[in-house]
């Protein structure tokens, strides 16, 4: 299968690009991480994967809303006392195509 044909494919299946999930899926794992608070952002971005803290703070704010050092800074109090598996489906990113129109 050629790449072209898996991309088509894989939106089709997925409603969006295997970059595109790849990236969601770093993000998450990167909330989690930031959300311990034992790592700085930069150690966040290269621990999930990320070669660029720019390109990572880009999408982690498209994604979020906010920037990671602000979201390290906020996410700890807010899930503080939530068990672990809990606050990951609590604050997964939602993509804004993904929000229903009445909350955007």
């Amino acid at each position: 299968m050629s790449a072209g044909h898996l991309s088509r494919e894989f939106r089709r299946a997925y409603g969006e690009s295997p970059y595109s999930y790849l990236m969601t899926r770093r993000i998450e794992r990167a909330m989690a991480l930031l959300r311990r608070g034992d790592l700085s952002v930069t150690e966040v971005c290269f621990e999930v994967g990320c070669s660029s803290l720019g390109t990572f703070s880009t999408r982690f704010t498209e994604l979020v809303g906010m920037p990671p050092s602000t979201y390290k800074r906020e996410a700890a109090n807010a899930t503080a006392g939530i068990p672990s598996c809990v606050a990951k489906q609590v604050t997964r990113p939602v993509r804004h195509k993904e929000v229903p129109a009445r909350e955007r």
